[in-house]
């Protein structure tokens, strides 16, 4: 006998309820959930950095479906307009995402524009799941400069791949620190590295390892930044990014170099990758 829609639904909450061993309610959400589309964080957070930053209206590569998701549920609740639904998380898509934020009742960091866990969660309920989730992780010091843990993992794994230590003269959350950072690290996943004592080639080779790993990082010199020599590296995909470090990490993945004037990338020739690609998550 075939059952109407109504029954089968309970029918397959049940027999999911047998096979899992949880009860026919958390089945049927479970049911429910599986059925929703999805949202890859990890992609839409990307898009959110280097859409904003492009000339042109291309699509960041695997993240389209997802912001378009995004972008749906931001028109739904009148907050975007239905004209620029269309899968480019461009500056107009990043401020109704911050708008939304505040009306969570999130500030500073937590209403950045860049879908954070949380966040992103209440604006697809009902709607959408997400996969692929990442963040920053608590606060934590290094050598007396403050990262979040995310941070860390990828400072520690770059000194694993140089077999040498990195002396930290800038860490992150430094709001109204040093003027001449621009802001870059008020938020998470920035930090100045010294390069006391190092050759040409080391500094260089420090440079690709922080790339290797998932950081957009440059060698500054005095002229650029009216800073001593040092490397300057901004987490990709850490979701405490200032607005400022946003757009350095757009701009890297544009081949430029992070700074105002938006000039070529300098550093060595990398394929660009964030730390979960890294992992190979």
């Amino acid at each position: 006998m075939k059952l109407p829609p109504c029954a089968a639904a309970p029918v397959a909450a049940v027999l999911l309820a047998c096979l899992t061993g949880v009860s026919g309610t958390s089945a049927a959400q479970a049911a429910d959930a599986a059925a929703l589309p999805s949202v890859d964080m990890e992609a839409t957070v990307k898009a959110a950095q280097i859409d904003p930053r492009r000339s042109d209206d291309t699509l960041t590569p695997g993240a389209k479906a997802g912001v378009l998701l995004v972008e749906r549920a931001l028109r739904d609740r009148h907050l975007l307009d239905a004209k620029w639904v269309d899968g480019y998380f461009g500056t107009t898509t990043v401020a109704a995402l911050a708008k939304f934020q505040r009306s969570l009742g999130f500030t500073g960091l937590a209403a950045n524009g860049l879908p954070g866990k949380v966040s992103l969660t209440r604006l697809g309920a009902g709607r959408f799941t997400v996969t692929h989730v990442i963040g920053p992780g608590p606060r934590v010091s290094v050598g007396g400069a403050v990262v979040d843990t995310r941070t860390q993992s990828m400072l520690v794994e770059a000194k694993r791949l140089l077999g040498r230590d990195l002396v930290l003269l800038q860490g992150s959350y430094n709001r109204g620190g040093d003027p001449t950072s621009a802001g870059t690290h008020d938020g998470g996943g920035v930090v100045d590295i010294s390069v006391k004592g190092m050759d040409s080639a080391t500094r260089t080779a420090v440079v690709r390892a922080l790339r290797r790993v998932g950081f957009a990082a440059w060698l500054r010199n005095p002229d650029q930044d009216d800073w001593p020599w040092h490397i300057h590296a901004a987490a990709i995909n850490d979701t405490d990014l200032s607005s400022q470090a946003q757009h350095q990490i757009g701009d890297y993945y544009l081949g430029l170099n992070g700074l105002a004037g938006r000039g070529p990338d300098d550093g060595p020739k990398v394929t660009i990758r964030t730390w979960e690609e890294y992992q190979g998550r």
